[in-house]
């Protein structure tokens, strides 16, 4: 049977997917772990402590790590990552007057898969601790279980981001997701990408969490489907209903005591729960950990290659000489067409999971018939939206 080259919602069987996550996590799997609670391998980082400083120890423990993020359920627990809490206190009181200075400002930040209300979100908080706080940010990140399942994943030379996530008393719950990159795609534009992007997606972005406080199942610990990282056309099926309605049938929720974290496969179906408890102010770091390998061999001047490119280009169009496959073809060759790295504080995703890219705005100015002053405006304050 010839493998597909595209995936869509259409081509997507929830009884598929459902035989991948009817199985459990042996200790087979996980011969490391303390122990393994809702098919989630819990690892007692201070008892791991002396083979993560032996350099052949720690390539085995990664090595176990990353069948688990890759074949295995998808997810894992580092408890106690940080047997000393105070780095977590101490950033913790950074964010929260972060929140309440953005919040002042501007409302605070939005979530990408949660309604706005008592949620907080920092867009950022990797730069905002260390720009604001450096003397905490040292130890905060001086953690080298962290390091260690980072490197396992990615490999080295990884790039850490960070975003904040606070879920007071009364937080609604995310809908079920994958996550970033084809997951913070539109399902029209994910559909565009090849089978085997789809596969490759999940290898080039760890996804984590670090508790900050304590978090019991009632204040909404991340809802986690072990093994759904392996259903490849996940991407495309996440949004439909009969998924998502499966996902919560069967989703697991781990506790978290403050200075755990944990860390999924990007492709895991999950979801942030719903806060119910009386009191508990659930903050989690999420650590968005990028590959060093998702990046161009050479710098361009896309703003001033498009730019160059526009008048003639748009002539072309208005002329009738290109076809509208030519005209995307250049505007492809010349213009940023991904909205990421950007600053989502002042680029927000307004409408969508993701910002408007500097083609799309150039295929506006083409289609629309912009003057070149406007579009240099145009670009002008969309770079100017993006710088930190």
């Amino acid at each position: 049977m010839t493998e597909p080259a595209w995936f869509t919602e259409d081509d997507c069987n929830l009884r598929d997917m459902a035989a991948l996550c009817d199985r459990q996590t042996s200790a087979a799997m996980a011969p490391s772990a303390d122990r393994i609670v809702s098919k989630i391998p819990i690892y007692d980082i201070p008892a791991l402590g002396q083979r993560l400083a032996d350099m052949s120890e720690r390539r085995a423990l990664m090595a176990e790590w990353a069948h688990i993020l890759r074949s295995g359920p998808g997810v894992l627990v580092l408890s106690i990552a940080y047997a000393d809490t105070a780095p977590i206190d101490a950033a913790t009181a950074v964010y929260e007057e972060v929140i309440r200075q953005e919040k002042a400002a501007q409302g605070g930040g939005a979530d990408h898969f949660a309604a706005s209300g008592a949620n907080d979100r920092i867009w950022n908080s990797l730069a905002k601790l260390g720009l604001a706080a450096p003397e905490v940010f040292v130890p905060y990140f001086a953690c080298p279980a962290i390091d260690a399942v980072c490197e396992a994943w990615l490999g080295p030379g990884y790039q850490m981001t960070a975003q904040v996530n606070v879920v007071r008393p009364g937080g609604a719950a995310q809908q079920a997701h994958r996550d970033y990159h084809l997951g913070f795609q539109t399902a029209e534009l994910s559909a565009r990408y090849p089978a085997h992007v789809h596969d490759l997606s999940p290898v080039l972005t760890l996804q984590g969490g670090i508790a900050h406080v304590d978090t019991p199942i009632e204040s909404g610990p991340t809802k986690l489907l072990p093994f759904s990282q392996l259903y490849r056309p996940g991407y495309a099926a996440w949004r439909r209903d009969d998924f998502r309605a499966y996902f919560e049938e069967h989703h697991v929720q781990v506790p978290l005591k403050k200075g755990d974290a944990v860390f999924f496969n990007p492709a895991l179906f999950h979801a942030a729960g719903s806060n119910d408890s009386a009191d508990v102010q659930r903050m989690v770091n999420l650590l968005q950990v990028s590959s060093p390998f998702g990046r161009a061999m050479e710098s361009i001047d896309r703003t001033g290659l498009s730019l160059a490119i526009f008048e003639p280009l748009q002539a072309a169009w208005q002329a009738g000489r290109l076809t509208q496959a030519e005209r995307d073809a250049v505007i492809a060759a010349s213009a940023e067409g991904y909205s990421f790295p950007t600053n989502l504080d002042t680029d927000p995703p307004l409408g969508g999971l993701a910002p408007k890219t500097q083609a799309a705005v150039l295929r506006e100015a083409v289609v629309e018939g912009w003057v070149t002053e406007r579009l240099a405006e145009a670009f002008a304050a969309q770079n100017a939206r993006r710088l930190p």
